[in-house]
């Protein structure tokens, strides 16, 4: 794919980073550091958050993890500690009863790994996909508060805004939603999405696998700062991501801040001089 010229400096929010290729990557493209760092230039991104792909159940990610912090040495990644859990995130009432005795498996994150995963500079942040995953317990969740960290969350469908709002967001830690909250492809929950960032000031919104133009406008527009660029990479080579901010009929002034300026904040490892 041809590389993309644009004067943005772009920084990305949303990429999965698969440690030992074909071996790691049993849930969807196999795609290795080398090349995921190679399509990120080609679409002009300077930095990129990469967390682990799934893994197989009663794996954990303790391995995974540590694998993506060596990986992102000397290259412009900056690696999220994946987190899974012993509760149903569903919200069925069967769940909820299932959740009232839910205790942690020996692969589950504690909160000893919270801890562990935020000492020193090995890693930037959370990443939670509790639809695929399993919610982390409430011990847990509580040492997010203590150790400070970023949270980026797969939110939609399986794990919808509302969910995300009940677990997360009255907590003090700020929390990224990727996809705008829809993943795949649901306009209702990415607008209700847009809605909770009127509450919740430490709410963020990332813009990966949001096709509809509307909902990014609209996100870009009435929240300017709130909006930070993400390409789902290496589902969707990046440049998809790039070009659909591109075409936005939006002020230049608005694409910065998604590109750059917004995440820079959240995550200080992704501003320039980092």
């Amino acid at each position: 794919m041809l590389e993309l010229e644009h004067g943005f400096r772009v920084v990305d929010v949303h990429a999965r980073l698969d440690a030992n290729g074909a071996e790691s990557a049993v849930f969807g493209r196999d795609v290795g550091p080398e090349r995921l760092e190679r399509e990120f230039h080609q679409a002009g991104v300077v930095s990129a958050l990469v967390a682990p792909g799934p893994r197989p159940d009663g794996e954990g990610y303790l391995r995974a993890n540590n694998a993506v912090a060596r990986l992102s040495v000397d290259r412009p990644f900056c690696p999220l500690a994946r987190l899974d859990g012993p509760r149903d995130p569903s919200g069925r009432p069967a769940a909820r009863l299932r959740n009232l005795t839910a205790s942690r498996a020996d692969h589950h994150a504690s909160p000893d790994d919270v801890e562990q995963y935020g000492y020193g500079d090995r890693f930037h942040g959370f990443a939670l996909d509790p639809a695929r995953d399993g919610l982390p317990d409430e011990e847990t969740l509580d040492r997010l508060d203590d150790v400070g960290l970023p949270v980026v969350v797969r939110a939609g469908r399986g794990f919808p805004p509302a969910a995300v709002e009940a677990t997360l967001l009255r907590r003090s830690v700020p929390v990224v939603v990727e996809s705008f909250g829809g993943f795949p492809l649901d306009r209702d929950l990415m607008r209700s999405a847009i809605d909770l960032l009127e509450e919740y000031e430490r709410l963020y919104v990332a813009t990966g696998f949001v096709r509809y133009r509307g909902v990014l406008e609209q996100g870009l527009l009435e929240h300017p700062d709130r909006v930070l660029f993400g390409s789902g990479a290496p589902e969707t080579h990046p440049n998809v991501g790039v070009m659909e901010l591109l075409t936005l009929d939006v002020p230049e002034d608005l694409m910065q801040r998604a590109f750059s300026k917004n995440a820079s904040r959240v995550f200080p490892a992704l501003a320039p001089g980092e």
